[in-house]
């Protein structure tokens, strides 16, 4: 940092988090540390310098996001090992969760430059506290993806492998059609879902799959997205492994992650859930 007198050999790589809505959300230490270092790598320089402005920050920018992090990630270890301190900053929250600063910190941990957190803002635990869900355990999953079938594949996954409170992104464009596959793989499970947190039009959605979604048709949906559904594993009975089956199968799963779901929720041996998923399909047509 900008210390009178001989500095640090080698220099410290700062992961601050910044953020998420709200100009206020800073913390003073981030302040201190963004104003002392020798440079600032961030997501999208235009974004950092707003934050600059409105707190008086000088220190030098450069940019580090997804495509060039890997290349610029050499240039800053050289700076690091010559003794100059650095941070890095991503648009809004904690860097490194799906956002750059991931490569950095392991390039700096595996060159044995010091690595340390200053902590604030995080859409995943602003979204998860205002939920209402139990917190005794809970999973980040990241962005949803995209297309239609992806996303069925990635809700399916969470029916297969997760419990408690899930946390997940989504964008606002993709926002209904989202929760309609959601509905689909998962059936009418409590969600929460919490846009511009932080911002003049925060807005947190709270109820089943059905409720939510029915309180958005006809609605055109902006902004930022966090969404947190509450998963709970059962014990399925016979009546609802057929039903299960059914469900996937008409939501256009594979058969192979079909039986990989009713096999894991219902304890059933692989080889007769495949059988029965197998006979299923034939007669249904599908």
């Amino acid at each position: 940092m900008k210390k009178s007198g001989t500095p640090l050999t080698p220099g410290t790589l700062y992961l601050v988090s910044t953020p998420i809505g709200n100009m206020e959300d800073i913390t003073l230490r981030a302040l201190r540390v963004l104003k002392e270092v020798d440079l600032v790598a961030a997501e999208d320089t235009r974004v950092a310098r707003k934050l600059f402005s409105r707190h008086g920050i000088k220190t030098p920018l450069e940019s580090c996001f997804e495509s060039n992090e890997e290349a610029r990630a050499r240039s800053f270890l050289r700076r690091l090992s010559e003794g100059s301190d650095m941070a890095i900053i991503s648009d809004a929250g904690t860097p490194g969760v799906s956002d750059p600063g991931f490569r950095l910190t392991r390039v700096c941990i595996e060159n044995s430059i010091p690595v340390k957190s200053v902590p604030g803002p995080s859409s995943v635990i602003s979204a998860l506290t205002v939920s209402g869900f139990s917190m005794d355990s809970f999973s980040f999953m990241g962005f949803v993806p995209r297309t239609a079938a992806k996303r069925k594949r990635f809700y399916l996954s969470l029916r297969s492998g997760t419990t408690g409170s899930t946390v997940v992104f989504e964008t606002a464009r993709r926002l209904k059609s989202s929760l309609g596959d959601a509905m689909e793989v998962l059936g009418d499970v409590p969600v929460t879902v919490a846009r511009e947190l932080t911002k003049v039009h925060e807005e947190v959605l709270r109820g089943s799959l059905s409720e939510v979604l029915a309180v958005l048709e006809g609605r055109t949906v902006l902004g930022e997205v966090v969404l947190v559904f509450r998963l709970e594993s059962e014990v399925l009975n016979g009546a609802e492994v057929g039903a299960m089956m059914e469900e996937l199968l008409r939501a256009g799963l594979p058969l192979k992650e079909v039986v990989k779901a009713v096999t894991k929720e219902s304890g059933l041996k692989r080889t007769e859930v495949y059988k029965d998923a197998l006979a299923l399909k034939v007669r249904l047509g599908l």
